[in-house]
């Protein structure tokens, strides 16, 4: 059974700050912002970039871009951060309602920045299974800038995280950008690695952990976490990559376009260098930040705009998430067969 993509849609806030602005409130190079940490620029929410009314933006751009009726959605599957307008809320509830789902139901799914490559397996089993899912929508947004503390030099490698909206259209029985195969993998020895040590059951909310920023993110084990991601990060970024397309029935060498999360310059360049790809078949994200799990839309959104992804092309979607998960998805793009 035929999963295709109708369409995406990506919201990017007006507002961003310079890697020249984030060397200097981290007392850090801008050298080492821009050429190490390859951020020359990211966007972050403006006044009313709410985390689900950035995601409501791209769905609404994502429908009107398929043009079809939003009666048409049978399931949307909200794909933001746990981060947004209200704790204890499910957005994808108040995304249907905003974008005029009404036949639809909703739910929420989490795995950080694998998100969206899971919702995207979670979408395409439930399809499969239920003859009554024919149109489903990905969607949400992300803002987890909010919880960056720039004088914290244990979250340096997170100084990329910004702020956007993205969402996916899938349609069954669409006999173009077919949905292959996704491959997940997740490690739960750096489960609490990174995390907001206050807010939660263990450490409740206070005026004293505010004052101590322990409501922003922070790395309990830097020493220990770097160890062990410098044994398994790369491996198992390159292994989910190779088994999506494998198990979709192409080699790695028929890879055409890596749709990859913003990391650090020296990683990407790695990732294209052991998959034989140019820098021609994956966009740098260097602009934009890394936008959570709205990347991988991101990057392909831009690709087919910019020509990077032609009919028959085989594209990549590939995250790595904190916690740790990392996850890749292959799209046979353009019509099929």
């Amino acid at each position: 059974m035929q999963i295709g993509i109708l369409s995406t849609g990506v919201y990017l806030p007006d507002e961003f700050i310079t890697g020249t602005e984030i060397a200097k409130l981290a007392g850090i190079p801008t050298q080492v912002v821009e050429e190490k940490m390859g951020i020359k620029k990211k966007h972050v929410p403006g006044q009313e970039d709410h985390t689900c009314a950035m995601g409501i933006i791209a769905a609404k751009k994502a429908i009107a871009k398929a043009g079809i009726d939003p009666l048409e959605i049978d399931l949307v599957i909200y794909i933001g951060e746990e981060h947004k307008e209200y704790p204890l809320w499910t957005a994808g509830i108040k995304l249907q309602e905003e974008i005029g789902a009404f036949n639809a139901w909703a739910f929420d799914v989490a795995l950080r920045c694998s998100t969206t490559v899971m919702a995207l397996k979670v979408a395409k089993s439930m399809m499969i299974a239920d003859p009554d899912l024919k149109t489903v929508l990905l969607a949400g947004g992300y803002r987890n800038v909010d919880f960056i503390d720039y004088e914290n030099p244990r979250t340096r490698f997170m100084f990329n995280l910004g702020a956007g909206g993205g969402a996916i259209l899938l349609k069954k029985g669409h006999n173009e950008n077919l949905l292959l195969e996704t491959e997940l993998m997740t490690d739960g020895s750096f489960s609490e690695d990174v995390v907001v040590v206050s807010g939660g059951t263990k450490n409740p909310i206070s005026k004293e952990a505010i004052d101590q920023r322990l409501n922003k993110l922070d790395v309990l084990n830097p020493a220990g976490m770097k160890a062990r991601l410098e044994e398994k990060s790369m491996a198992n970024f390159l292994k989910v990559i190779r088994e999506s397309v494998r198990k979709s029935g192409y080699r790695e060498g028929d890879i055409s376009y890596l749709a990859i999360l913003h990391m650090k310059k020296s990683a990407h360049e790695y990732v294209l260098r052991e998959l034989g790809l140019s820098d021609s078949q994956s966009i740098y994200l260097q602009d934009y930040g890394h936008i959570g799990q709205i990347d991988q839309i991101l990057s392909l959104e831009l690709a087919v705009n910019e020509g990077k992804v032609k009919d028959g092309d085989l594209v990549v979607l590939v995250s790595a998430g904190i916690g740790y998960a990392w996850g890749a998805t292959t799209i046979k793009w353009g019509k099929g067969d």
